[in-house]
């Protein structure tokens, strides 16, 4: 049942304002993503070899009062543009769904090019209600096609997601997390996700808030 940082999730009122802004502080490009069909949302992806940065917005207000997903991403941006949740992939994602009493739930998402994306989700549910502990997924698509193995024109070189700050209660977030080889370190304090660090050839870049 071993994990490892799929994806970060940030929370933005405007996903070309955000990837725009991204691209100014730290040379980060960006590539479109695609919509959550019923949900209301839209993304970007930051690519960074075997993992990736997750803009996503609400494109469709009406549609996003629907669904949950759509809810958490309207009250995460009321107040700006926010590091929201972290994203763990799986290799066996029933065995990590079992063993925290979660449903794996098959989910796609088309690319602007037509290419279905396909994945199975779980905790995505207790993520939204109870950050800022991670979801989890397991993908159905070959390496190649990964969101994080896409290209885009970065400046800046990076490397990957190399550690994640959660804070929150330290017992509840490590139980959940349960694999010690993950590179997240977990403080006491309000539940956030606290801090992102991405590995560059000068040293890592590290943001908190777009």
């Amino acid at each position: 049942m071993s994990l490892k940082i799929d994806h970060v999730i940030v929370a933005v009122r405007d996903l070309d304002e955000a990837s725009a802004g991204l691209f100014d502080r730290f040379g980060l490009a960006s590539v479109p993503g695609g919509r959550h069909e019923g949900h209301g949302t839209a993304n970007r992806i930051v690519p960074l070899g075997d993992d990736y940065i997750e803009l996503m917005a609400v494109v469709d207000e009406a549609e996003a009062e629907g669904s949950p997903m759509g809810r958490w991403i309207t009250a995460a941006t009321s107040d700006g543009d926010h590091l929201l949740a972290v994203c763990l992939r799986a290799d066996d994602i029933d065995a990590v769904a079992a063993a925290r009493d979660l449903m794996a739930i098959p989910m796609t998402r088309t690319r602007p090019d037509g290419m279905v994306l396909s994945w199975r989700l779980a905790g995505l549910d207790v993520a939204i209600v109870e950050p800022p502990l991670p979801f989890f997924i397991r993908w159905g698509i070959d390496p190649a096609d990964m969101p994080g193995a896409a290209f885009a024109p970065h400046t800046s070189a990076p490397s990957g997601i190399t550690r994640v700050v959660l804070s929150g209660d330290p017992e509840r977030i490590g139980a959940w997390i349960a694999d010690e080889a993950v590179p997240i370190e977990i403080v006491a304090g309000e539940p956030a996700v606290t801090k992102v660090a991405i590995g560059g050839p000068t040293g890592e870049m590290i943001f908190e808030r777009l």
